[in-house]
């Protein structure tokens, strides 16, 4: 998959946003500004109008000619100045004739809104108005000044004064939609796409260090995100060689099952021999060395078929449970030589539909690695417990050994990792969940410490039963 393309990039996309959104924060500022300079515009023209007029009270009986009236007027651009004081004088100049108003505005009672709304109105009408403007001069808020003026020169004005701020918000945006995304390139953009490379160069070749990207000190989401990424290539690489060295394994196991069976058939063979024997003893341990080999027959038939399949091939009967446990402690004497207390507290009348060979496999793996771990005592119980997914058979198989290391643990049910002690191979617990699982169920660590460790295999309700409701 090849990375997108410039319009489609994240880069691209900030970018424009940026920019959008600055220009957007930029006419925002515009309409207020325009208005400001619209009112700042008329205030000096009263200002001017205000001093224009107070020329009148120096000149002789307050009288100006009018040649020296037309200048004042033309000074202030208004073709009618009144002048209206605290102690209620008046003083007028003005042109002759004067137009006709068009509009008229009064900046005392003019709101901000209003101001908005007028300075909009002179950007986007084209005719040339006569206004009256009336509000308190600039000079001397006592003094109310009245001006008749030609609209035309306000709105030059405010064209020439929109056009700068115009230039200057395309200038600004410009400059911070760029310095923004050459920090959002840096600190987003190009990590991301740093950990995209990986993620595809870890998918075409998983097994190339060379996809793995270095360790970040960042703190925040995407140093997290690069830290996870890292330790999640390391773990599939990880499962990736233990699944390799599990088929090869399998491989392997798969030849030697097909040579094991025919060894297993030439015992059977000589095993029923011996139970023709007259030595008492041997007629006595011969049914059980009979039911040890067909057991050892029956596991390879089903090694092959798992490896040929990938599941577990599963024959269900009805099994009473009490006594597969004592078969387990039986089978578990002369594997291990080593002397224990088996205790048996499953109910007599419990009984379980599951595959026997299956189900004595898991616990004679729980019971020899509690052996090989330590223990002397080993208690095995059963009850049916109601969850929120229904009734359930709970196995519990508790030892009195030293607990499990955190090595063992962490690598808990993992085949080849999760053994407790050395040259171990981790693979009974692996088998025992998947003996678990196989049949509905699970198996998982209630307790480990100095005072043993404790497993419950749990069934589905529909693998239990007692032996009223069985028959």
């Amino acid at each position: 998959m090849k990375l997108r393309s410039l319009r489609s990039s994240l880069s691209a996309n900030l970018l424009v946003m940026t920019i959008l959104f600055v220009m957007l924060a930029e006419v925002l500022i515009f309409a207020p500004s325009v208005a400001r300079f619209r009112e700042s515009w008329l205030e000096g023209r009263m200002e001017a109008g205000h001093l224009a007029a107070l020329t009148i009270e120096a000149a002789p009986d307050q009288m100006v000619t009018q040649e020296l009236e037309q200048q004042l007027l033309s000074l202030v651009g208004a073709y009618a100045i009144d002048l209206a004081l605290s102690d209620e004088r008046i003083y007028m100049l003005s042109s002759s004739p004067v137009p006709p108003v068009d509009q008229a505005y009064d900046l005392h009672s003019t709101m901000w809104f209003d101001l908005l709304g007028d300075a909009l109105r002179v950007l986007v009408q084209g005719k040339d108005r006569v206004i009256r403007v009336i509000g308190d001069s600039p000079k001397d808020p006592r003094a109310t000044v009245e001006l008749v003026l030609d609209e035309a020169p306000l709105r030059t004005a405010m064209i020439d004064f929109a056009g700068r701020i115009l230039l200057l918000s395309v200038v600004i945006s410009l400059i911070t939609a760029g310095l923004v995304f050459l920090s959002l390139n840096a600190l987003m953009v190009r990590p991301m796409q740093r950990i995209t490379a990986s993620m595809m160069a870890f998918r075409r070749d998983p097994e190339d260090p060379a996809a793995t990207l270095p360790h970040t000190p960042r703190a925040d989401e995407i140093g997290m995100a690069q830290r996870e990424l890292i330790d999640m290539q390391a773990s599939l690489r990880a499962a990736l060689r233990q699944k390799e060295r599990l088929a090869a394994l399998g491989t392997a196991v798969t030849k030697i099952n097909h040579d094991l069976r025919n060894i297993l058939s030439t015992a059977a063979l000589v095993s029923e021999r011996l139970a023709a024997s007259e030595d008492p003893e041997v007629r006595r341990v011969t049914p059980r060395l009979m039911q040890a080999i067909d057991r050892a027959v029956g596991l390879c038939s089903q090694t092959l078929a798992y490896s040929r399949d990938g599941v577990l091939p599963l024959r269900l009967s009805r099994i009473p449970l009490a006594e597969l446990v004592d078969e387990v402690a039986a089978e578990l004497t002369p594997r291990t030589g080593i002397g224990f207390a088996w205790i048996n507290q499953v109910g007599e009348g419990l009984i379980v539909e599951a595959d026997r060979e299956q189900l004595c496999r898991a616990l004679v793996n729980l019971g020899r690695n509690a052996l090989e771990a330590g223990a002397t005592e080993i208690t095995v119980a059963a009850t049916i417990t109601t969850t929120s997914d229904g009734k359930r058979l709970a196995l519990t198989v508790r030892d009195n050994g030293p607990g499990l290391p955190p090595r063992a643990r962490e690598n808990l049910f993992q085949p080849f990792a999760g053994s407790a002690r050395a040259g171990g191979t981790g693979l009974g617990l692996a088998i025992a969940r998947e003996v678990a699982r196989t049949h509905g169920g699970d198996i998982r660590l209630v307790e480990t410490s100095g005072r043993g460790t404790s497993f419950v295999l749990e069934l589905p309700a529909a693998e239990a039963v007692s032996q009223s409701s069985g028959g």
